[in-house]
């Protein structure tokens, strides 16, 4: 099976399109690198000329408000319009947890943009909401920077190995489409700063790590409820310390 991965020489792409291999399946990289632009529509067309799937984990080059939501919204109306004339089966969209609670988050009103789209194409489609990833714990941190502390907030935080990610894409993409959303999250919840001061010690950082509950992420106030899955959700199998381990 012909299955097209969108953003598939990013962190999360290169490890679906290697295990979608794995799994014998015809898998294509398509990103800007590859000579496909899902948001100018290069490429785009011979891309997905033959694809029965269409798996969208593409990220914006840029957060800023208009120039991320420009992206999300044209990407996804081109995606839309190209598979539905390539007869593409089953569209698969990765999503964040959240993103319909958090409006002041730039990012999280842009992918809400991006899977409005998807719902109302005529491509039968699946919507993979994940939680934020242990790969992006050093930049959390790093964007709490303040003098020799880290400032982070002090919610609930439920991170997921990318790889765990990558398996749950895999499997849908590989099956019919659930025409919903579902939720994927880490194993363990801990407020934040636990899990970015574990990060920050396994990699040698002395720095220490202060959970405020008036800190933001990414300029926005966040609650215990904000980022976690509040209802069913697939749960990843790795844990923070396996992680770690690996390093």
């Amino acid at each position: 099976m012909k299955i097209v991965v969108i953003g598939g020489t990013g962190l999360i792409g290169s490890k679906l399109v290697a295990k979608l291999k794995q799994q014998g399946h015809d898998a294509v990289a398509a990103s800007p690198k590859s000579g496909v632009n899902a948001v100018t529509g290069e490429g785009l067309a011979a891309a997905l000329a033959g694809a029965e799937v269409v798996v969208d984990v593409a990220n914006a080059p840029s957060w800023e408000p208009a120039a991320v939501l420009e992206f999300f919204e044209r990407s996804s109306r081109n995606l839309a319009a190209t598979e539905a004339a390539a007869a593409v089966k089953h569209h698969v969209a990765l999503s964040i947890v959240g993103t319909d609670r958090s409006p002041d988050i730039a990012y999280f009103r842009a992918k809400l943009a991006q899977e409005t789209i998807v719902k109302a194409s005529s491509v039968p489609y699946s919507i993979i909401r994940a939680t934020q990833f242990f790969e992006f714990l050093g930049a959390i941190g790093d964007a709490g920077a303040a003098g020799d502390k880290i400032v982070v907030p002090s919610a609930l935080f439920q991170p997921i190995a990318a790889d765990d990610v990558v398996d749950c894409l895999a499997e849908i993409a590989s099956g019919r489409p659930l025409n919903g959303t579902i939720d994927i999250a880490g194993p363990e919840k801990a407020p934040f700063n636990e899990f970015v001061a574990r990060r920050l010690k396994a990699s040698g950082d002395s720095r220490t790590v202060v959970g405020d509950p008036k800190a933001q992420y990414y300029g926005a106030p966040i609650q215990d409820t904000s980022l976690n899955p509040l209802g069913e959700a697939r749960l990843g199998k790795t844990s923070l310390a396996t992680w770690l381990a690996r390093l």
